[in-house]
């Protein structure tokens, strides 16, 4: 009897310790988050989510991509074009910047020939008479043009049969001005001073000769 009260009570503390285990265990795992798949979705979809939205790029006028061709200009440009199949923006803007600078130089060394092709009457006369009085007072110039830093139309326009293109210049010049004796008197080489022109060319578009004159000069 006694012995099998004994076997009783072990099975009986066998079953315990299994069923402790099985409970244990179960509650240590009820402690750990279960993952449920909206939580799952949710992340997931987060995670693939852009932060931002951009808009589609939007395409670039002709207006703003040059900003410095205002609508008068691009009006005269075409103008001319549908007169003369020959003109070239471009090339007639590398032209007139050649022209700037020989003009400069010819008056500088008082090369009136030079002037006198490159100008119409009225431009020239004002050219000579400068000339002279720097001749009569002993004066010579040694200027330089050191560069031509900006070159853009400012106006454009076909009137009877002529083309007139104003075109504003902003260059460096180094201007040096010496007496009759050759002491400088006025100026530096070393320190070039900015000058702002705003110069006029015109040329007859039925004309055989590709040649524009300087019809008009100004300060700008």
């Amino acid at each position: 009897m006694i012995y099998e009260i004994v076997i009783l009570a072990m099975i009986a503390v066998f079953l315990g310790l299994r069923l402790y285990s099985v409970l244990g265990r179960r509650a240590e795992h009820e402690e750990e988050p279960v993952p449920h798949r909206f939580d799952a979705k949710d992340k997931a979809g987060l995670a693939a989510a852009p932060q931002t939205t951009q808009a589609p790029p939007r395409a670039v006028t002709e207006q703003e991509a040059k900003p410095d061709v205002l609508p008068v200009v691009e009006r005269g440009v075409q103008s001319i074009i549908a007169a003369d199949r020959g003109f070239d923006i471009t090339s007639f803007l590398e032209g007139a910047k050649g022209a700037y600078g020989m003009i400069l130089e010819a008056y500088w060394k008082g090369d009136k020939e030079t002037l006198r092709e490159l100008c119409d009457d009225s431009v020239y006369q004002g050219f000579a008479q400068a000339i002279d009085a720097r001749e009569e007072a002993g004066e010579t110039l040694d200027n330089r043009l050191i560069r031509i830093e900006d070159a853009t139309i400012r106006d454009a326009e076909l009137e009877r049969k002529e083309a007139r293109i104003t075109v504003r210049f902003v260059a460096d010049i180094a201007a040096v001005t010496h007496d009759r004796d050759g002491n400088m008197v006025a100026g530096s080489l070393d320190d070039a001073i900015e000058s702002r022109d705003i110069w006029t060319f015109a040329r007859r578009v039925d004309s055989r000769t590709p040649d524009w004159q300087l019809v008009e000069t100004d300060e700008g």
